[in-house]
């Protein structure tokens, strides 16, 4: 929960100007209406509000998946456990990224905005479900990215480690972060792009009924290739280097813990 938490904050704090410039490439109203390079930290409160609780929620339930799965399963099926238990553990993670989300993205895009009033229009005009908003659309982007990255992440390790003759260290641990983030990054930005436009979406519009295959569809059809990847630079240099940060903090931290 500590390491986990501890992990989530830096990295969303830190990289926050990336994912935000990322955001404003993909909302409908392009990136300079939606303030451009102006209010780079719009929307932080909400995410250094949600991050720890994200964070730990993810890899309380991603360590212990993995550890029952892991009894009496061959190393083969190592894969299988890692994807398993990362796909479980952006489920419930979700349940608190999702509302920190929302609000902050339309943060993001609407910087002369604070995030209380935001957060208390969304509340007035779209009640809790407001909130929740893009949670099937998060869920959907984040597990193939899961699916992805950390069973990357630990083959990575261990490769790393067969051929050192022992455990990577933590910055070894990092680069193999950084290496799959950014990989899983590039796959599915498509769906992220897609997960931007449901949370920014007007009410009562197409995209606002939060399914991601009509939302697709739209961008493609408008946009073509180009929409579907917009962000695809910032988009994987952040998880690149929060792949490096997150990752890396969680192990030292662990290590430091445990």
């Amino acid at each position: 929960l500590k390491a986990g938490g501890v992990a989530g904050v830096c990295v969303d704090l830190i990289l926050f100007p990336l994912d935000t410039v990322k955001t404003r490439l993909q909302s409908p109203q392009g990136f300079r209406k939606a303030g451009g390079f102006r209010g780079i930290y719009a929307g932080v409160p909400s995410t250094a509000i949600g991050s720890f609780p994200n964070a730990a929620a993810f890899f309380i339930t991603y360590e212990n998946v993995k550890s029952v799965l892991h009894h009496g399963s061959s190393s083969y099926l190592s894969p299988a456990t890692h994807m398993v238990a990362a796909s479980l553990g952006e489920v419930v993670a979700c349940l608190i990224r999702v509302p920190s989300e929302v609000v902050k993205q339309r943060a993001q895009v609407s910087p002369s905005s604070s995030t209380l009033r935001i957060l208390s229009h969304t509340l007035y005009h779209e009640g809790v479900q407001g909130l929740y908003r893009g949670y099937k659309s998060t869920v959907l982007r984040e597990i193939p990215f899961s699916l992805v990255q950390f069973p990357l992440w630990e083959s990575l390790k261990d490769l790393w480690s067969w051929k050192q003759g022992h455990v990577v260290d933590s910055w070894q641990s990092a680069v193999c972060g950084a290496f799959a983030g950014g990989f899983a990054a590039a796959v599915t930005t498509p769906l992220d792009v897609a997960k931007t436009r449901i949370m920014l979406a007007k009410a009562g519009s197409s995209n606002a009924s939060g399914n991601v295959l009509t939302a697709l569809g739209g961008i493609w059809r408008t946009q073509g290739l180009s929409g579907l990847f917009a962000g695809v630079v910032p988009r994987m240099a952040a998880i690149s280097l929060g792949g490096f940060i997150f990752l890396g903090t969680y192990e030292k931290t662990r290590q430091l813990l445990l």
